[in-house]
C-alpha cells in the first residue's frame, strides 16, 4: 500500500466516526448511567467488534457472509436484544444516581461484551466495512504488514473519537442530580437507544 491509500482510509474512517450512530448512543447512555469506568469497557468493546469487521474484509467478506449467514444474523439479533434491554432498564431506572464508581467495577466485562456487539448490529459499521472500505482500499495490494498497520489506525481513530464521548458523559453525569431531570434523562435515553435497536432490526 501506499502512503495515498493509509490517508484515504484513514479520512474515510474518521468521517464514518464521528457521525453519530447506535455505538455514540450506547457510549453516552452508560457514562451518564454508571461513570467513565463502564463507558471505556464498552468503547473499547465497539473498537474491537470495528477491528473484526476489517479482518473479516481482509479474509473475504462475500465468502464469510456465505458460510457464516445464520452466524452473523443471530449476532445481529443479540444486538437487537441488548439495546432492548438497555432502553428498558432506562425507562424503567429509579430516579436517583450513585455517583460512586466502585460498585460498577464488575460490569467490566458485560459492557466490553455489549460494545462489541452493538457494532457488529450497526447498520453504519457494516456499510463502511462492506461498501466503502473496498473503493479506497486495493483489497489485492494488502499484504500482512499493510493489514496490521490498518487495524493499528482503525484502533487509534476509533479510540480518539470515541473515548471523548465517554469522558463527557462521565463528567455530565454530575448535573443530573434532580429526580425530574433523571427522569427526562432517563426516558429519553430510553427512546434513543429504542430506535436505535430498531433501526439495526429493520436492515438486512
Amino acid at each position: 500500500m501506499t502512503l495515498s491509500g493509509f490517508i484515504a482510509y484513514s479520512t474515510a474512517l474518521a468521517v464514518a466516526a464521528v457521525i453519530p450512530g447506535p455505538q455514540i448512543v450506547a457510549i453516552v447512555a452508560h457514562a451518564l448511567k454508571s461513570g467513565y469506568r463502564r463507558a471505556a469497557w464498552a468503547t473499547a468493546g465497539m473498537v474491537l467488534g470495528d477491528v473484526l469487521y476489517l479482518a473479516t474484509v481482509f479474509a473475504g467478506l462475500a465468502y464469510i457472509a456465505e458460510t457464516f449467514s445464520l452466524l452473523l444474523i443471530a449476532i445481529k439479533w443479540a444486538g437487537v436484544a441488548y439495546l432492548c434491554w438497555l432502553a428498558y432498564r432506562f425507562w424503567t431506572s429509579r430516579e436517583g444516581l450513585n455517583i460512586d464508581e466502585g460498585e460498577d467495577t464488575g460490569h467490566g466485562t458485560n459492557a466490553f461484551i455489549s460494545g462489541v456487539l452493538v457494532t457488529i448490529g450497526n447498520p453504519k459499521s457494516i456499510l463502511f466495512y462492506v461498501s466503502i472500505v473496498p473503493t479506497v482500499l486495493d483489497l489485492h495490494e494488502v499484504t500482512l504488514l499493510d493489514g496490521a498497520v490498518l487495524v493499528l489506525l482503525t484502533a487509534l481513530i476509533l479510540s480518539a473519537a470515541q473515548f471523548p464521548f465517554a469522558i463527557a458523559g462521565a463528567r455530565a453525569r454530575l448535573s443530573f442530580q434532580s429526580p425530574r431531570m433523571m427522569r427526562l434523562f432517563n426516558r429519553g435515553a430510553a427512546i434513543g437507544i429504542g430506535g436505535a435497536a430498531v433501526s439495526i432490526a429493520s436492515r438486512n
